[in-house]
């Protein structure tokens, strides 16, 4: 039996560069691993449907890579903070989490106030709402991190 992954499918925002660097992400990682990797597939998926702004226009309120995001578990209110990162900088033990995860891909181009969800390759549910962003690299100027 094949493991898969998801994540919820909202409508997403993505900037320009997070776009271009997700979709070459991704399909490296089909390339590489084929039909076997059921985030890369479900990431391409979201960047095929996904509104592309500029960066300087991206709303203060989106999931862009490397924001600092807060979230909340709905099920007892707990916080708790992650940094949404390529997978070369993952550290999940820091709370750096990779987009190529299932919690990663389901951040992304999120806004704040949404409920996310996910499910993990071994079957395990979870959820979070995006309380805020403690750091968005296009509201700080940082166009190209």
């Amino acid at each position: 039996m094949q493991a898969t992954a998801s994540f919820t499918r909202l409508e997403r925002t993505l900037t320009q560069l997070d776009h271009a660097r997700l979709h070459k992400l991704a399909a490296h990682a089909l390339q590489t691993r084929g039909a076997t990797d059921p985030i890369a597939q479900a990431l391409e998926e979201m960047l095929d449907c996904s509104e592309i702004v500029a960066p300087q226009d991206a709303s203060p309120d989106l999931v862009t890579m490397n924001s600092r995001v807060e979230l909340e578990d709905p099920a007892n209110g707990e916080r708790y903070t992650i940094t949404l990162c390529y997978p070369r900088d993952a550290k999940p033990s820091e709370g750096e989490v990779s987009v190529m995860s299932p919690v990663g891909a389901s951040l992304l181009g999120a806004r704040v106030g949404q409920l996310v969800e996910w499910t993990t390759p071994a079957g395990v549910h979870g959820s979070a709402r995006v309380a805020a962003l403690q750091f968005q690299p296009e509201a700080a100027g940082e166009y190209l991190r």
